[in-house]
């Protein structure tokens, strides 16, 4: 059966109506999933199974048979482990049907189905007694319920129902403990991404609006991969605290606790982010502990194992606070059932166990709604700024009349402050054009320019007061964009407006190049590498179901990854394979490109990475991926800002570096969708 689905078209801003499979929302979770990631934590998978053992071998040690509760059982790789380490039966209970599917299948593939009972539904539905999903309570109970932040998959819901309606009191729990950690930092980096900052453009200081800096900011987490923020990009204001444990063996409860952990201040500085992880402890002595701390915890942080499905966690905090050596502190973490938020407070402002817990963090200006946190670190990048800036400045006149086409852009902001005559901005939402008239309030700027909130083919020559468009400018950036190339756009809104344009007009950027280069991972090939066997354990049917839903639709499709996070290696050289010139409307006809890149370093190539550079002017361009120069041995530096898209080839080829094999490419960018189709293919001579 086929059905109608609604899609907006991130590069040219249309409602497209398209025909998908009634299956096709389940093969996209299913290919998008973390799965292959998590067969391929050994460590987690190791220290699950020495947990396991632990626990069956307490019951046996009682004399009482091992019922298991596997809840979250996915692959049903844990309750295999739990019937091998000796219990007499588990349930096994997985919510996505797809997934219990498969489970079903590896659990029969593997001589299980006697001991294994898959039971598809969440927890909370699962029933006990003769006519019930089980038989009988369970006194061992195994779950895998955790993200990054812990608790934000429900966990705590999940465990209280289960003590109260599913387990024996008393049970045996894997894992038996969770422990959360923090610490208290100073950074320059990572508090761009939670507050806008000042910039000198000209002479003239353009200033946050009052607002931005007083509000709390979002309250979702900031999950990164933490190995990849270089201790010397923060300035640690206080020793790792522990603050709080949840014990799973016992009952555990869903509603909303405080916690609170005091220190004194090890240095001056500004008290600005908290970075946080947990560890579990797969047995009630400690034993067996499974840690996301970061790598630069360990003595060889080139052991530590990586993991994509659990990273950690930022925190930014309210306000900035200021902070003297020595000044006794107290950080408190909040959470109810699915997040955590975190609070300073110094001696003075100590909260008593009478008074209620800080709230969360809600966002009061907007800002923090409009603009994502890497969206945050690019307009605080000064760098880049001043590159904009330089570009601005070299075509804008005394009579220039500008139109910014961006999202929530402070380019406006900066060609009123240039000088020119006239500035216009299209903002796609009623809050992003009322952020940027909080920016234009706070610099006592706001009739310097108007914003329009109105889709570019709608404007016309009475909105602009009868004037003709001299400079069209773009970062460009749009909320919808999520691949490398969905910033055309901006390409689609220059052709939308060609009739208001000046015939001299500039056009900034005036082009845009897509460049590619094939690449070795250092582990980010795990989230699509087949597992075949886990800890012993034929998991192939997983393998196939996770195939058979990328064969489906993703193929032959790139994803979008921030590549600052998952170190690679350049195989080839950076390549750009297509120009789109602006200057120029959007073509008929689709443009096509096709070569080859020679394989010139030794590796094992994993796919192909795909980025934009936009050419501002002749001499100036912003790259939205490498910023620096491949080194010898391949090692790329990345945008902090924008998602690259990464194309993963079926099977890695091993590159011997001569030159010999290399990796051929075929693009066709298709004006009436705005898609770029794209095969890849390694040839060997």
């Amino acid at each position: 059966m086929k059905t109608f689905c609604g899609r907006a078209n991130p590069t040219t801003g249309a409602l497209d109506w398209v025909e998908e499979s009634e299956e096709y929302d389940y093969h996209q979770e299913i290919a998008r999933s973390c799965y292959a990631d998590m067969l391929h934590d050994h460590d987690r998978n190791e220290k699950y199974y020495q947990g396991i053992r632990a626990a069956v071998a307490r019951v046996k040690a009682r004399g009482e048979k091992v019922i298991v509760l596997d809840i979250g059982t996915g692959t049903g790789l844990l309750s295999m482990m739990a019937v091998t380490a000796g219990a007499d039966f588990c349930y096994a209970v997985e919510v996505f049907k797809p997934m219990a599917e498969a489970a079903k299948c590896i659990v029969k593939k593997n001589g299980f189905s006697e001991k294994i009972q898959i039971i598809n539904k969440h927890s909370t539905d699962v029933t006990v007694g003769p006519d019930g999903d089980m038989q009988t309570k369970a006194n061992v109970l195994i779950t895998e319920l955790f993200d990054t932040e812990l608790i934000g998959e429900g966990a705590l819901p999940s465990y209280e129902h289960a003590h109260l309606n599913l387990v024996q009191e008393g049970c045996e729990a894997v894992p038996h403990r969770a422990t959360v950690y923090a610490q208290l930092v100073e950074s320059e980096l990572l508090w761009s991404w939670a507050q806008l900052q000042s910039v000198e453009v000209e002479g003239a200081r353009m200033v946050p609006p009052p607002d931005v800096g007083r509000c709390a900011g979002a309250h979702s987490v900031c999950d990164i991969q933490l190995s990849q923020v270089s201790p010397r990009s923060f300035t640690p204001l206080g020793p790792l605290c522990t603050m709080f444990s949840v014990d799973f063996s016992k009952p555990v409860s869903s509603t909303l606790q405080s916690h609170s952990s005091k220190f004194a201040a090890q240095s001056d500085g500004r008290a600005q982010v908290v970075l946080s992880w947990w560890d579990l402890d797969m047995d009630p002595s400690g034993s067996i502990v499974c840690t996301m701390a970061p790598s630069w915890t360990y003595p060889e942080p080139k052991i530590a194992p990586w993991r994509d499905h659990w990273m950690q966690s930022v925190y930014f905090l309210p306000a900035e606070i200021r902070v003297t050596e020595g000044d006794e502190l107290s950080l408190t973490v909040c959470h109810d059932d699915y997040s955590l938020w975190y609070s300073l407070q110094s001696d003075s402002q100590q909260v008593t166990q009478t008074e209620a817990p800080p709230s969360r963090p809600c966002c009061t200006c907007q800002a923090h709604l409009v603009w994502t946190r890497p969206r945050f670190g690019e307009l605080n990048d000064r760098r880049r700024t001043a590159s904009y800036v330089s570009a601005l400045r070299s075509v804008l006149r005394e009579d220039s009349v500008c139109l910014g086409v961006s999202d929530g852009s402070l380019l406006p902001v900066f060609a009123h402050m240039l000088g020119a005559k006239k500035v216009y901005g299209l903002e796609n939402s009623r809050m992003s054009k009322q952020v940027i008239e909080q920016v234009l309030e706070a610099n006592s700027i706001k009739g310097g320019v108007q914003l329009l909130e109105i889709r570019p083919e709608q404007l016309t020559s009475n909105d602009l007061g009868g004037e003709q468009i001299s400079v069209l400018m773009g970062e460009p950036f749009f909320s919808t964009s999520l691949l490398p190339w969905h910033s055309l756009s901006f390409w689609y809104c220059r052709t939308a407006l060609a009739g208001l344009l000046r015939p001299n007009a500039t056009i900034l950027p005036c082009s845009a190049t897509l460049h590619v280069m094939a690449v070795e991972f250092q582990d980010l090939w795990r989230i699509r590498a087949p597992c075949g066997t886990c800890e012993g354990f034929d998991v192939t049917p997983m393998d196939e179901m996770v195939q058979r839903s990328l064969d489906f639709h993703e193929s032959r499709e790139a994803e979008p990854h921030p590549l600052w996070e998952y170190p690679c290696r350049a195989l080839t050289r950076s390549t750009a394979v297509m120009t789109f010139d602006f200057t120029q409307c959007v073509p008929q006809e689709p443009i096509t490109s096709q070569g080859s890149l020679p394989l010139i370093r030794i590796g094992r190539c994993h796919g192909v990475v795909l980025w934009m550079e936009y050419h501002l002017t002749d001499d100036i361009t912003v790259s939205a991926g490498l910023i620096g120069p491949i080194s010898e041995q391949g090692e790329c530096e990345w945008s902090r800002h924008r998602k690259q898209g990464v194309y993963f080839l079926r099977s890695p080829w091993e590159s011997s570096g001569d030159g010999r094999a290399s990796v051929a490419y075929s693009f066709t960018f298709e004006p009436g969708s705005g898609d770029i189709k794209m095969d890849f293919n390694v040839e060997s001579q």
